[in-house]
């Protein structure tokens, strides 16, 4: 599967079972590191009022902010119907709508969050501008992503080689900064846990439904590491 095309795209999260399939698996870092709570304990430092999430998948994130601040205001957009009705179903106002044509005035939000998207972007450059405009000045952009060894030993395992995306852990501070003034990063080390050789299998299908994954079986339960980082630029 293209991770930008646009029809792969909407079929892979036509329904939430792809992303809950992935999801499930991952487990915070040995030191009990959780990339979400990173980025949401950034966000919330940032004592913002007006927040946006792009890319908002089934709106677990979004919940997380709106309930960290009982005055902010939240809005989610993401470009998969099922996804907007799930994230509206969570209390969060949630609307359809692309990263690269943001329907929204100018220095509207305090805080941008982007949480493992920015890979599925045809046009980042556009996108990141499009976050810039919104943002008010001296506004915070939150960016979650994985790197390129993430889950890649599951990968070899099952014949395949690492996924390198267009926005990761590797280069994703040089395309923030053509953008913002600042950028910092926060490097953390996940783990997947897979409790048999069926549910590696599910979570590799997951990911591209039409290739044939020739992972060798194996008993009992095995771990895969994950590499993520937390961007945060101004």
């Amino acid at each position: 599967m293209s991770l930008t095309d646009p029809a792969a795209l909407r079929a892979q999260y036509a329904t939430e079972q792809n992303l809950e399939t992935r999801r499930s698996v991952w487990h915070p870092s040995l030191d009990g590191r959780d990339p979400s709570t990173t980025a949401l304990d950034l966000i919330v430092s940032a004592r913002p009022t007006d927040v946006l999430e792009v890319g908002c998948g089934t709106g677990c994130f979004a919940a997380r902010v709106q309930a960290s601040h009982p005055g902010i205001r939240l809005t989610a957009i993401d470009q998969s119907p099922r996804f907007v009705e799930l994230t509206a179903g969570r209390g969060v106002e949630a609307r359809r709508a692309d990263v690269q044509d943001l329907p929204f005035k100018d220095d509207s939000f305090d805080v941008v969050a982007a949480m493992w998207m920015l890979y599925h972007v045809p046009d980042l450059d556009k996108a990141l501008s499009e976050v810039r405009r919104v943002l008010r000045p001296g506004g915070l952009f939150v960016a979650v992503t994985n790197g390129d060894e993430h889950l890649a030993g599951l990968r070899r395992d099952a014949g395949a080689k690492a996924l390198v995306t267009a926005f990761s852990s590797e280069n994703g501070e040089s395309m923030l900064l053509r953008h913002f003034d600042s950028v910092s990063r926060d490097d953390i080390a996940t783990r997947a846990y897979f409790g048999d050789h069926a549910a590696a299998l599910a979570y590799l299908e997951s990911t591209e439904a039409d290739r044939v994954w020739m992972l060798p079986p194996f008993e009992g339960s095995r771990e895969y590491a994950g590499a993520v980082t937390v961007f945060a630029a101004r």
